[in-house]
């Protein structure tokens, strides 16, 4: 099954690609072949990843390696409660010479920016990354500026200390496509990290293997990949799925449902397919949808409510029946 759109060659450049991406970030992300898979495919579907977990797990270190293997400018922006949005957008200056305003650009204006604990800032600080992760583009004092293609964002936040932290609003979680968790790494891994020393994530030496022509080249290949129409009833039918669930407060957005579909696309062509097969759905569902859903009765214990979210996503998962 081969799609008329999408030419052989650009798929298969597309793969190597990627595969490359991933050898040159193994090389220094001990352990987590899942966790980078899952970052590239997000990149390749031109989204934003919001990294939950514990301090000291990698999460800074996926982010560099990521951005210094494509060649990519990176910028990290600690968020903190007295942040501005000027922070990090940035601020038009008088200069006296000239008697004008010139904009002086802010960290956002990156390939690869990373929200370091995105939730200690305000929301009013946070929702400064709405129009720009949903647009590639900030809008100040009546002037818009482009960021960088590509763009993406990856954020961190710490799921456990909520010691002065502003929560994340809905609107803020949907323009995140994905969801990741890094994990312990297991003992072998670790002895291999403790083998090699303990150097600051930007004294790592990354291979730069891409440059981000090629990147933008794999988002656009991505959209040509072919979706049956059963295949796409089937992420319809997940969507739906959790919109009707009673544990949950709504159910995933329109924005939700065609994140849904564009990782699947991305899925897709990471494993050298020009066509999106159900496995590809199911196995996006839960990084994609997780984040979005919340409980009708919520738990006093985020990790412990994002178990029972997973575990309900994974019931509605066996319940909806794949197509052929």
């Amino acid at each position: 099954m081969m799609s008329e759109f999408l030419p052989t060659d650009a798929l298969s450049e597309s793969q190597k690609i990627l595969g490359r991406l991933k050898e040159a970030m193994g090389r220094r992300i001990k352990g987590k072949e899942d966790v980078i898979d899952q970052a590239l495919i997000c990149l390749a579907a031109d989204g934003h990843v919001l990294i939950e977990d514990l301090p000291g797990v990698g999460k800074t270190t996926l982010a560099y390696c990521l951005a210094k293997a494509m060649r990519a400018d990176f910028k990290r922006i600690q968020f903190t409660s007295d942040l501005l949005p000027t922070d990090v957008t940035g601020v038009s200056i008088y200069d006296e010479r000239d008697r004008s305003f010139h904009f002086k650009r802010g960290p956002i204006f990156s390939n690869v920016v990373l929200a370091d604990e995105i939730n200690r800032a305000t929301p009013k600080t946070q929702s400064c990354l709405l129009e720009v992760m949903d647009h590639g583009k900030v809008s100040v004092d009546g002037d818009t500026h482009a960021v960088g293609t590509p763009f993406m964002v990856i954020a961190t936040q710490n799921p456990v200390d909520y010691e002065g932290t502003f929560p994340l609003p809905e609107s803020q979680m949907d323009r995140f496509l994905m969801r990741l968790q890094m994990g312990y790494p297991a003992p072998e891994s670790e002895l291999e990290i403790l083998n090699d020393g303990q150097p600051s994530y930007d004294e790592l030496e990354v291979t730069d293997v891409v440059d981000p022509e090629e990147i933008l080249s794999i988002q656009k290949t991505v959209r040509q990949v072919f979706l049956e129409p059963s295949v796409l009833e089937y992420v319809l039918k997940l969507v739906t799925a959790t919109r009707t669930e009673s544990e949950f407060k709504a159910g995933v957005s329109v924005r939700g449902s065609i994140a849904l579909k564009a990782a699947s696309q991305a899925r897709a062509l990471f494993h050298g397919r020009d066509f999106v097969v159900p496995d590809d759905v199911a196995a996006v569902a839960l990084p994609v949808m997780g984040h979005r859903l919340n409980l009708r009765r919520p738990s006093s214990d985020a990790m412990e409510e994002r178990r029972m979210v997973e575990g309900i996503l994974s019931r509605l998962l066996s319940a909806v029946v794949q197509p052929r």
